[in-house]
């Protein structure tokens, strides 16, 4: 069993248009490692690598198996260090729903107003909305946090800077192959910690992590060696859905990543999920990121074009329609979460 948004994605994976997919897998391919190459992969060599794209020094870098992995290191780390009366966490809802679960896993009461926090998470670009901060909009939220951890697994689709840079903040940072470079097989993500942080991080990253495979760590050098060249390819690909949204929506902004956050009217994504898999069509009801009025959706997928206008015809009949109740609700995480979080446990991303 997976964490649910996973869950959901998986078990409707035979629909006839997949909106819910949020990764390249399947529409582009990455490079393969040689045999040569496995043999002689270097940890620390991806770990330069990474590095150099950040802007950082290379013990900064910590690989994990993912960016979910990475983000839980981070705040399990962080918790550890911080007081329980402490342990406050500022969110921003919808959001991607391992960020808050976890953090209250780890100990961390989620809470939405300004005000003093230990820590304060965000994905840039946001998933589900799809959108990316301005600089000062970020500074603006983050006030008053004492640590910021970023998720920014689809900073590639946006082609921006890093914000692991940032010298005037104590900035976490994550990342994955799993995305943009369509890794899923060979499972590489990465943690960057505030230079301050370093040395104490380092053991507690060799207490608990395994070494990644070596067949991951070359697949992942692979991939770095053609980011140029898959990036001509992804871009080839999006940009024509991207310009279809927009031109279906021209009041909406031109998402940075490949997501999109669509509240329908009536806003009810529940049920505009269950009449699209009435059509064999999957997207992802809001609730799963802490916002029940609306549905995400993703622009991966070859097959966008046809699976957009099936969506929108099934939208169209909505707004029609009196909202139905679906048959999959249950209980999850609540549009705002309450004092000490909400949520359930993390898993695989999606």
């Amino acid at each position: 069993m997976k964490f649910p948004l996973a869950d959901w994605i998986d078990s409707h994976d035979q629909v006839r248009h997949n909106l819910a997919k949020s990764g390249m897998v399947g529409s582009v391919e990455h490079p393969y490692p040689s045999e040569r190459a496995v043999r002689s992969a270097d940890p620390a060599s991806l770990r330069a690598m990474l590095a150099d794209l950040h802007r950082v020094a290379p013990d900064r870098v910590f690989l994990t198996h993912g960016a979910t992995e990475a983000n839980s290191a981070a705040m399990f780390f962080l918790a550890s260090r911080t007081s329980a009366g402490k342990r406050s966490c500022r969110i921003a809802l919808p959001e991607y729903p391992t960020l808050f679960d976890t953090a209250r896993a780890t100990g961390w009461r989620l809470r939405e107003s300004p005000g003093r926090v230990g820590i304060a998470v965000v994905s840039q670009p946001r998933n589900p909305e799809g959108d990316l901060w301005s600089r000062d909009r970020l500074r603006a939220w983050t006030e008053g946090a004492e640590h910021l951890l970023v998720d920014e697994t689809f900073r590639e689709f946006a082609g921006t800077p890093s914000l692991a840079a940032d010298p005037e903040r104590s900035v976490w940072v994550s990342g994955t192959f799993t995305k943009f470079f369509a890794g899923d097989d060979f499972r590489v993500g990465f943690l960057v910690v505030p230079e301050r942080e370093a040395s104490a991080f380092a053991r507690f990253h060799g207490l608990l992590f395994d070494e990644l495979s070596r067949y991951s760590v070359a697949a992942a050098v692979a991939c770095l060696r053609r980011r140029e060249c898959i990036r001509r390819e992804v871009e080839r690909l999006l940009e024509p859905h991207r310009a279809m949204w927009q031109a279906c929506f021209p009041n909406v902004a031109t998402p940075a990543a490949p997501l999109v956050f669509d509240r329908p009217n009536p806003p009810d994504g529940d049920a505009l999920a269950a009449r699209c898999l009435e059509r064999s069509i999957l997207v992802c009801p809001g609730r799963f990121f802490g916002d029940v009025r609306g549905v995400r959706l993703t622009l991966t997928r070859r097959s966008f074009p046809r699976d957009l206008e099936a969506y929108l015809a099934v939208r169209e009949e909505s707004e029609r329609l009196t909202p139905v109740r679906p048959s999959f609700r249950r209980k999850s995480p609540r549009a705002r979460p309450r004092r000490g979080g909400t949520g359930r446990a993390r898993g695989a991303r999606s």
